[in-house]
């Protein structure tokens, strides 16, 4: 082979490569789009009426993931599924957000914190590597730690909604996810830079729970309950 053929053999291959490229960033697109769909609805419960609306939001988000399952689908298509983490950069910011939307969806609905296979269902990927297109554990915990952000967000506007009670286990469950992420010996540096926005999302969570403590309205609250 002369030099002139083995070049052009490479650039076959470089063409071939970036049709595929081209054909993911499309699908990819076409996700996001999806996603802040869903983050438009969801964001509505930030609003002093939005906590009665809470499970019509989730519903109408869930119908919105079946689309998401569909796009994935089709994106799976694009390339060899063997080649997963060649191409993972394009996809993995829009499946983190994901995963922190369907983190969202699964703590309104049960104010639990949604496994990885959960996560994985909804999405319609796969948990198993070997089984082809699936949630890496960093995006799942990237997601999640998304998905704790927004919920440091919910807590103060628990309260100008005259929610005093919801702040109180926004907070036990914040804490018990940073006692969590505490047994993680994190490498990723992206992840890491992330789990350190978490301790001010406790910072600021436990600030809403004490403000409510000394105004005594979240004793109030928990004695209203009981009646």
């Amino acid at each position: 082979m002369s030099v002139t053929e083995m070049f052009s053999y490479i650039q076959g291959f470089l063409s071939a490569d970036q049709d595929v490229r081209e054909d993911i960033r499309k699908v990819v697109q076409i996700l996001e789009q999806t996603a802040r769909e869903i983050l438009t609805v969801l964001q509505s419960v930030h609003q002093p009426s939005g906590f009665k609306e809470i499970p019509s939001k989730c519903a109408k988000a869930r119908d919105l993931f079946c689309t998401v399952r569909t796009h994935i689908a089709d994106l799976k298509t694009k390339f060899p599924g063997e080649q997963y983490y060649r191409f993972h950069e394009h996809w993995r910011f829009v499946l983190q957000r994901l995963t922190f939307l369907a983190a969202f969806v699964v703590y309104l609905e049960s104010e639990a914190l949604v496994t990885r296979e959960e996560v994985a269902q909804i999405l319609g990927i796969e948990v198993v590597r070997e089984k082809g297109f699936h949630l890496d554990v960093e995006d799942y915990l990237a997601g999640v730690l998304i998905m704790a952000s927004e919920l440091s967000r919910l807590a103060v506007n628990s309260v100008t909604a005259g929610d005093y009670n919801r702040p109180l286990r926004i907070s036990n469950f914040i804490n018990e996810l940073d006692s969590g992420f505490r047994l993680l010996n994190l490498k990723n540096d992206p992840l890491r830079k992330r789990y350190d926005g978490l301790k001010y999302d406790v910072k600021k969570i436990e600030e809403v729970v004490y403000d409510l403590s000394i105004r005594g309205l979240a004793k109030e609250s928990e004695s209203g309950g009981d009646k």
